[in-house]
């Protein structure tokens, strides 16, 4: 039953070929990383519904291919989105320097001028390190991002880069809000604690 859904939200997740993206996704969707899963041929589509500061919404999480020849679908892809999640591997320095090129596609094809984005910086649990925190750190606060190194091998952050994003949007209700959404809905601005429950790894910012 989804008579207690508050609303229910696109998510896109975006980001170079190879940075996880969909080890992200399912780690936050099924609990399960898998080493050698392939790359994304076009969409991948899963639903999840997730409850933050007891209002409940579902998801409808979106991972497209990385690679230039699936951008035919980039248009029908950003329609409509609400939050996105920008990854970069901390251990691609290219990845990270491709996140410009990311965020004015972003800007091109998203219909929602308040879309909530959340830049994380994937595969911390690897050794081999090219872009450190504080750079990921410097490039979502130029660009009014939240912010999160993650790794989808360890669950690290995984959970808590998806219930910032979603906290963001519902506490932006003309991201969401319709004839159709129940009126007076009361939502605390927790952005300060939602920071401190993650164990001081999402920054606000």
């Amino acid at each position: 039953m989804d008579d207690d859904v508050l609303t229910t939200l696109k998510i896109l997740i975006i980001g170079e070929s190879g940075v996880g993206k969909s080890s992200l996704l399912l780690r936050f969707t099924d609990d399960t990383f898998d080493p050698e899963i392939a790359a994304t041929i076009g969409v991948d589509f899963k639903v999840k519904t997730l409850t933050v500061d007891g209002n409940k919404a579902k998801l409808a999480i979106w991972d497209t291919a990385g690679q230039e020849r699936f951008r035919t679908l980039t248009p029908s892809y950003y329609r409509g989105a609400q939050g996105v999640i920008l990854v970069y591997d901390v251990s691609s320095r290219n990845s990270f320097n491709r996140l410009e090129q990311w965020l004015s596609e972003l800007e091109t094809f998203s219909t929602k001028q308040d879309i909530v984005k959340m830049l994380v910086g994937n595969k911390i649990d690897k050794d081999k390190k090219e872009v450190d925190r504080n750079e990921g750190l410097k490039f979502a606060r130029k660009h009014q991002m939240l912010f999160i190194e993650a790794s989808a091998k360890t669950r690290e952050g995984v959970q808590c880069a998806f219930e910032e994003l979603v906290e963001k949007i519902i506490q932006t209700p003309g991201l969401w809000e319709s004839d159709s959404q129940p009126k007076g809905v009361s939502l605390t601005d927790t952005g300060s604690a939602a920071v401190n429950s993650c164990a001081g790894y999402c920054s606000l910012v």
